[in-house]
């Protein structure tokens, strides 16, 4: 079964946090953030809302493929960072693109978000129940950071990227994935919600916002991607030499770098845009994805390897002839 990317779309909020302009926000500098993480700036979302923008790229991402709303089967909204409990963003996003006929359902799986939900519509198609989906990752991260930590301040931007995708059982299967959670090691990586206070319990269960254990997570990320690509690489039977581009999640320059070493391949074969949208958790990937086919980078016929990891602790890897 064959899974094609037809259309892909992104959004980003219109205003731009720099480095500088964190200098007087917490102590830190321009030039530290940059050698420790390779970004030199961020969206931050001054109004906008994860529906909103998830709703401003599916309508790109359906606009690039040539296809209707009304014709859309499934939704799937990646995110961690919902301003609402209920109801779901992919259901507010149906309403608002008029997709009346898709269902529409989020998933957390954090930073691996997109890639997970991309796997769920692959194994959706592979079953027959649905022959088509519009994929979505969207944050609004800036909401439930801590201004005042500048372990994690510097890293996080908001925005979102989805994908129109449809299923063709008449070409041959070119999608393969491998994914995975280690919850043993979830608390690296935690950001509280509400807390339990009823008429008869009340308890504080930990921070509101995103706290992270960097050193360990940076080690993860580089151990563990490294190894499921090439775990992945093997089982889809695909040769390194024939992978055109690693379209990784975007948290850090240095972990792009460190599994690039880890994996022998060139830096050149990993494209970012970490310098100038920061982690964007689940919209990392398709934004990533949007831009380097909208400049040109990414073509039809190439081969790629897509690759998130995050909070759960959450990671995997895909392989994808476009």
């Amino acid at each position: 079964m064959n899974l094609q990317i037809l259309g892909t779309g992104s959004a980003l909020p219109k205003e731009v946090l720099t480095n500088k302009q964190l200098e007087s926000i917490v102590e830190t500098t321009d030039e530290w953030v940059k050698e420790r993480t390779g970004i030199a700036q961020r969206h931050v979302s001054t109004g906008e809302t994860v529906a909103s923008l998830a709703t401003d790229a599916a309508k790109k991402a359906l606009d690039a493929a040539g296809k209707s709303a009304e014709d859309v089967e499934l939704i799937i909204v990646a995110t961690c960072s919902p301003e609402l409990a209920l109801p779901c963003v992919a259901c507010q996003v149906q309403a608002e693109i008029g997709a009346s006929k898709a269902v529409a359902f989020d998933l957390n799986a954090a930073c691996s978000g997109f890639l997970f939900a991309l796997n769920t519509a692959y194994s959706y198609f592979s079953s027959g129940l649905y022959k088509n989906a519009v994929i979505i990752g969207a944050e609004v991260l800036s909401k439930i950071i801590d201004w005042t930590d500048r372990g994690t301040c510097i890293l996080f931007g908001d925005g979102a990227g989805a994908v129109y995708v449809e299923a063709n059982n008449e070409l041959p299967d070119n999608y393969k994935f491998v994914q995975y959670a280690n919850g043993s090691k979830g608390m690296v990586l935690t950001c509280g919600l509400r807390d339990l206070d009823n008429p008869l319990h009340k308890e504080e269960l930990m921070k509101k916002y995103v706290w992270m254990d960097g050193r360990e997570i940076f080690q993860f990320a580089v151990r563990q991607v490294s190894a499921c690509i090439e775990e992945l690489l093997e089982k889809a039977n695909v040769a390194k030499e024939n992978i055109d581009y690693y379209v990784l999640h975007q948290a850090n320059a240095r972990i792009i770098e460190g599994i690039s070493k880890r994996l022998k391949e060139d830096l050149s074969k990993f494209p970012t845009n970490v310098e100038h949208v920061g982690n964007m958790s689940s919209a990392a990937i398709p934004v990533l994805l949007d831009e380097s086919i909208k400049n040109g980078t990414v073509k039809k016929g190439q081969t790629l390897v897509l690759s998130g990891f995050g909070a759960g602790l959450t990671y995997g890897a895909s392989v994808i002839t476009l």
